[in-house]
């Protein structure tokens, strides 16, 4: 891994050397040649900050989950990105710089796939330790391994250029490397969560509405104000056989029992709360919380200081209560970049609301879905007594359309993450990393319909193609609410055996009502066979093994310092191949022996052929495969 990652890196290297108009770098396998002639540089010869301007197709500030998915997915599908992140790894709020859990619909059969499932099952497989810091290197490697990707770290956006209403380009500043971008694009796409596109003039809202603007009973407060939900700081605690003492800084709060007091659990149908939980079984730490009654975004570093005193107060209190419940407990990691739950919402042409969620979110133009509950955190947050948490059970899924995800007023910009056009308690069931990872890749999705039809605006995908970018998504793995993938012509005529039926029916996942929803095959000795009458024109396969997508599964750990590791799923395939039927002959057109991925898309040079088979030859754990999906293309 370590030699392919560090190919991927010298070529996205060269990249921008050749984007930037950067001397030439050369590269060989072992190191890269110096880009400028060995001399001292002295003032006479070196200027302090590098102007660069890069010129690309799609633009995406961000590089959360959100920005991630975005940038992969329009690059995979040809267009030219420049992914800009001003963190020095990617991931955001599921990053080791913050540590929140990847949440996202409720019910096993709701799991988000695409792209984000590809990123959790690489990291099983690279990261069995479920350590944080690899974990950010399996997300790098993503993005560095795709070479329409430029990727700039440590880049921060704080300006853009507008021409006849549009943006024609981003300013961004490199602190690390004293280097100022200007990076040209036709397209631009916000993940960054607190929408420093916002420069462009493109509207926006901050804070809560007034319950009676869209009807909305569920928030907690009259609303029609600046206050949001708060940002956190996490913890992360380390099981040891023996204790050790601790002693907190001189200048964290200290707290006691009556700091601590919950209110009883209301019984209120269709809702729970949430509380503060001070014991280390919970190892659950979102409830260190605030910032919510300032502004999330200009007040960062006064809600920093102040969740960091709450943090280790907190840590203080547990571990040296009289009651010993921490015995045998360490702080292993405390956070220092806090989590954002809330900062701006974009404006689109809709503004989904509480209803719409609670609906089920019916919309003609669905491209990606939630399925989280309606959790709105009070602006109080943790200096707040009782319960910190209101939860609305909400259907799961419920549909998110293409409208809430590009501007009413600037025609080429798009958003994804927590950024997207929602009220304040619509947001607080879309804002979970799952969901955005999903609307993230709509939009990247979406900017390659756009530049398939000549650059043209999201509205105007909306208007012309939104069944096209429907079923790029379908393809790709990313199931949309009230309605199934259409499979493959060459898969519908095809002749196979009756238990065969349900891999082409659309359906790539288990359901509430049906299971199964697939074919378990066992290694090396069960095929699964197409035929048809007269020659067909071959040329790939796509396929979806089970990847056992629960809801719980592949989450990263919240005991840092545990050393069990884990395995890939049993019933995914390990070694896999495609072989087809000519003049009598089977012949293998693919073969794979190391597959570590639900969704497979595979090519082979076009043959004619009467029959296709799909044969898996390992399983990962199990005796059996078991397979979703098969289509001839």
């Amino acid at each position: 891994m370590k030699k392919c990652i560090t190919l991927r890196i010298i070529a996205a290297l060269v990249a921008l050397a050749s984007l930037s108009g950067l001397a030439d770098l050369t590269v060989s396998k072992s190191k890269i040649s110096p880009p400028t002639p060995n001399v001292l540089r002295t003032e006479a010869n070196s200027p302090i900050v590098k102007e660069v301007s890069l010129e690309t197709q799609f633009v995406v500030c961000g590089g959360g989950l959100s920005g991630i998915c975005a940038a992969i997915s329009a690059a995979r599908r040809g267009v030219k990105v420049v992914l800009v992140q001003d963190r020095p790894v990617l991931g955001g709020n599921a990053s080791s710089e913050m540590r929140m859990g990847i949440m996202g619909a409720a019910g096993d059969h709701n799991k988000e796939a695409g792209i984000l499932e590809e990123l959790q099952l690489k990291n099983f497989y690279y990261n069995p330790l479920l350590r944080y810091t690899v974990w950010d290197d399996v997300m790098y490697s993503a993005v560095v391994e795709e070479p329409n990707i430029t990727l700039l770290l440590n880049t921060s956006v704080d300006g853009v250029e507008m021409k006849d209403g549009r943006i024609a380009a981003v300013k961004a500043w490199n602190s690390n490397a004293y280097t100022r971008y200007v990076i040209a694009g036709k397209l631009f796409a916000d993940c960054t969560g607190d929408g420093i596109l916002r420069l462009s003039g493109a509207k926006f809202r901050h804070g809560r509405e007034l319950r009676s603007e869209f009807g909305e009973d569920f928030q907690q407060g009259e609303g029609g104000d600046g206050r949001t939900m708060g940002n956190s700081i996490l913890l992360q605690l380390r099981k040891t056989e023996e204790d050790h003492p601790f002693h907190a800084p001189s200048w964290a709060y200290k707290f006691t029992d009556e700091d601590f007091v919950n209110d009883a659990q209301p019984k209120d149908k269709g809702k729970r709360y949430s509380y503060k939980r001070l014991y280390p079984e919970n190892n659950n730490f979102w409830w260190i919380e605030f910032g919510g009654n300032f502004d999330t975004i200009g007040d960062a570093n006064a809600i920093q200081l102040e969740l960091k005193k709450i943090a280790y107060g907190v840590w203080d209190y547990m571990k040296n209560h009289p009651d010993g419940r921490c015995k045998g407990y360490d702080l292993d990691w405390i956070g220092s970049l806090p989590g954002k739950r809330e900062s701006v919402r974009f404006i689109g042409p809709k503004i989904l609301t509480q209803h719409d969620v609670m609906s089920g979110g019916h919309f003609e133009d669905v491209v990606a879905y939630g399925g989280w509950t309606l959790d709105d955190h009070h602006p109080d947050a943790f200096w707040k007594k009782g319960h910190l948490s209101e939860h609305h059970f909400c259907p799961s899924p419920f549909g998110i359309p293409f409208d809430c995800l590009y501007s009413v007023n600037i025609p080429n910009l798009m958003f994804a993450g927590r950024d997207i056009s929602v009220t304040h308690m619509a947001l607080s069931a879309t804002r979970v990393m799952a969901t955005c990872a999903m609307i993230g890749q709509a939009v990247g999705t979406a900017a390659s319909v756009a530049f398939r039809h000549g650059a043209i605006t999201p509205a105007e995908v909306r208007a012309r193609h939104i069944a096209e970018l429907q079923s790029a998504l379908e393809d790709d793995d990313c199931m949309l609410p009230f309605r199934w993938r259409k499979v493959s012509a060459l898969t519908a005529e095809a002749k196979t055996a009756k238990e065969n039926e349900p891999l082409r029916n659309g359906i790539d996942r288990p359901t509430v009502d049906k299971k199964e929803n697939g074919v378990w095959v066992e290694p090396g000795s069960q095929t699964i066979v197409y035929e048809w009458e007269t020659l067909r024109s071959l040329s790939g396969a796509r396929i979806i093994f089970d990847s056992v997508m629960k809801t719980r599964n592949k989450r990263m750990k919240k005991l840092e310092a545990e050393h069990t590791r884990v395995k890939m799923p049993a019933p995914l395939a390990k070694r896999f191949r495609i072989d087809v039927r000519c003049d009598g002959v089977w012949k293998t057109v693919y073969s794979d022996e190391l597959n570590i991925l639900r969704f497979r898309k595979v090519a082979f040079a076009p043959v004619k052929a009467d029959a296709m088979r799909l044969v898996v030859t390992e399983a990962w754990g199990g005796e059996k495969a078991h397979i979703f999906a098969f289509d001839a293309l």
